[in-house]
């Protein structure tokens, strides 16, 4: 089961653990449910470091330290994008809350994401290489799971 987005537009926690546990159930027993969420500094680090949004829009810094702290994404403009972001550690506990048994929680971009020469990188062989040894190498490490934009949490089903 794939959840690719449901949990950026839920911003309360027990409809993200509801659907994480619904997922869990329709699922096979034994079979696998993989989780998208939006890491709790992707605003930062994406959207103003990299993007440059404060050039665009003057509110994107000063909103920078609401979202932070509750986790919820407020609209740069009218229609703008809303949504809800996670601490790693937040993320694993509601899988765990949820009823599957987790099996990882990894960054899935990694510092990767702010290479502007990216495109270029993964075209050639030996940057390629060292591009995504570099996030293999940091994809797990707890203090450096949430500076990649997203986080995939895989967990699966108990059999039976």
């Amino acid at each position: 089961m794939l959840l690719l987005g449901p949990l950026y537009h839920l911003d309360r926690r027990a409809n993200r653990v509801k659907a994480l546990a619904a997922a869990a159930r329709v699922v096979r027993p034994g079979g696998p449910v993989f989780a998208a969420a939006i890491s709790r500094w992707a605003a930062r680090l994406d959207g103003v470091l990299r993007n440059r949004l404060y050039q665009s829009s003057p509110l994107a810094e000063a909103l920078l330290t609401g979202s932070e702290r509750t986790g919820r994404l407020t609209p740069l403009s009218p229609g703008g994008f809303t949504g809800y972001t996670h601490r790693p550690g937040q993320l694993r506990a509601e899988i765990t809350a949820s009823g599957p048994r987790l099996t990882d929680v990894v960054s899935v971009e990694g510092p990767a994401f702010l290479l502007s020469d990216l495109g270029e990188r993964l075209a050639d062989d030996q940057d390629r290489r060292v591009v995504i040894e570099t996030a293999a190498a940091l994809e797990r490490v707890p203090e450096l799971i949430g500076i990649g934009p997203h986080l995939l949490a895989t967990a699966h089903r108990p059999p039976g």
